[in-house]
């Protein structure tokens, strides 16, 4: 933060403001770790959850599906080779029907005829076996679902790709693999026996009480360090900044004059933050649907500061209620007289954490910016961020409740990046969710991070919520969103962040995609 501070001697001089700089990060450190192992842990044991059941779902069609034909047990091969093509055809995951009598397979819904031995014996519990290969798929395993019958069986063919894509979409936390006997399929599809490789630390297993199979979760460093970046990097950072103002001590009570939070504070009473405005589309008109509220700060020295740089700081120190309220303010006076250029109910979202939601402060704000404008020509809309965690209280059900009354919307910011998403979704009414600009970014590049995509919207659509997907800066973004149906649009594609004063000139116009280089400011 460009925020001035004077030169001053190092703080350091004497060994013990070594040692009380580094008590936090000795205390801390090792805390944090065993914070990250045990939500790594139990990541982990979601996902081997989530595969275990979804595992036995495509297990259940086979079940299904030799249930049905069953009765064709024994009948030639030239009468039932039909059944058994069409329900292999019209069930999921299943891949061919074959039918069994004395040991050997002599009717297949692949190629009818067949004088292939059975072998029972190869069958978990008689009812499973993983195969590397077969004549059909060498290159590839396959996993046979027995039924037995009064006078023979029936075999279901599962091809095991669709075993690997839900191992591989359940491994996010660890690499999960399947076992069926003796012989292990992992998330790349490829089959091993145990003792093949390097062996974990330590390990999660699970074993299914429907069918015979087990599932085993290997988290090891390699998956942790991602999780403690991502999740704990901020506590690390903190960590390290409270070691230096230990180790700063009297020194650091000498500058507090110019400290950050003073400075922010000196910023507000100079009525120094001021509203940039980005622009959403909405992609099934091509017309301006409202936009967001962005907060810079106008520092009379350093110039526009982004809001990364000081709006956490003013959330912990809840000075971001005074300068929302200031900035709804400013936002009401540069709209408020364009507003029948709008279109009808225009979006206008700002941002707001758990401090707006203590007292009755952001209910005061929200109604003094509604009444700047006529009845029904604004639609007022919050986005709950999650640098604070927003718990559920009487005060807070009380609070949403009344919003909703005022037909004000409740967004759910950069929905996924953090872990009070879904519980937000089960705690408080939601009217849209903001996808990151992350999950966007990853639209062309594999097929996993489509799937992570995808879920979200189609969680969306299941909750009968609206979407807004962020930073939209390619084309290829633009079509791949609108083709599953994400009807609002925001991103460089379209427009930059930009002050009022090229707000409604380009809101006169229609949106135009028109890729843009980023700056730091515009985030």
């Amino acid at each position: 933060m460009p925020l001035s501070r004077s030169r001053y001697s190092s703080p350091f001089g004497l060994p013990w403001a070594w040692l009380v700089a580094l008590l936090p990060l000795l205390l801390g450190a090792p805390l944090i770790y065993w914070q990250a192992e045990r939500a790594h842990e139990r990541q982990t044991a979601e996902g081997i959850r989530q595969a275990q059941g979804k595992l036995e779902q495509i297990l259940d069609y086979a079940d299904n599906a030799t249930t049905m034909v069953s009765s064709l047990v024994g009948i030639s091969c030239q009468t039932a080779v039909l059944p058994l093509r069409e329900h292999s055809m019209a069930t999921p995951f299943v891949r061919s029907l074959n039918l069994t009598h004395q040991g050997n397979i002599y009717c297949t819904s692949l190629y009818g005829i067949s004088g292939a031995p059975e072998e029972p014996e190869q069958y978990v519990d008689g009812q499973l076996r993983l195969m590397p290969g077969n004549q059909v798929t060498p290159e590839r395993a396959v996993l046979i679902f027995r039924r037995e019958t009064t006078d023979g069986s029936v075999l279901a063919g599962i091809d095991t790709q669709y075993l690997a894509d839900t191992l591989q979409l359940t491994s996010l936390s660890a690499p999960i693999d399947l076992q069926i006997g003796d012989l292990w399929l992992d998330a790349q599809g490829n089959t091993f026996h145990d003792g093949v490789g390097e062996q974990a630390t330590h390990e999660i297993t699970t074993t299914s009480s429907r069918y015979p199979f087990s599932l085993r979760a290997s988290p090891d460093d390699t998956t942790l360090w991602p999780l403690l970046r991502a999740d704990f990097g901020p506590l690390l950072i903190m960590l390290a900044l409270l070691s230096l103002l230990f180790g700063i001590g009297a020194r650091a009570l000498e500058r507090r004059s110019n400290s950050p939070l003073r400075e922010i504070r000196r910023g507000l009473r100079d009525n120094e933050f001021e509203p940039f405005y980005q622009p959403i589309v909405d992609i099934e008109t091509n017309t301006w649907k409202g936009l967001e509220v962005l907060m810079r700060w106008n520092h009379p020295q350093a110039g526009l500061i982004p809001p990364d740089q000081f709006v956490p700081l003013a959330e912990r120190s809840g000075l971001i209620v005074g300068m929302t309220s200031q900035l709804m303010a400013k936002v009401a006076k540069d709209l408020a007289p364009h507003v029948y250029q709008l279109s009808p109910g225009f979006h206008v979202g700002f941002n707001i954490s758990a401090s707006h939601c203590e007292g009755k402060h952001l209910l005061e704000q929200c109604q003094q910016f509604l009444s700047a404008f006529p009845a029904d020509t604004i639609t007022l809309v919050l986005e709950l961020t999650e640098r604070e965690l927003l718990k559920p209280s009487e005060m807070t059900t009380a609070l949403f409740e009344t919003l909703g009354n005022m037909n004000i919307r409740i967004a759910i910011d950069d929905f996924g990046t953090g872990n009070a998403s879904l519980a937000y979704l089960r705690q408080f009414h939601v009217d849209y969710l903001k996808i990151d600009r992350s999950f966007v970014a990853m639209v062309g590049q594999d097929a996993l991070s489509h799937h992570l995509l995808d879920n979200i919207i189609d969680l969306s659509t299941r909750l009968n919520l609206g979407i807004v997907a962020e930073g939209i800066e390619t084309t290829l973004q633009r079509d791949y969103l609108s083709q599953r149906g994400v009807q609002f649009l925001q991103g460089y594609l379209y427009a930059r962040p930009m002050p009022a004063e090229d707000l409604m000139r380009t809101l006169a116009t229609s949106p135009e995609s028109s890729p843009v280089k980023a700056s730091p400011l515009e985030t």
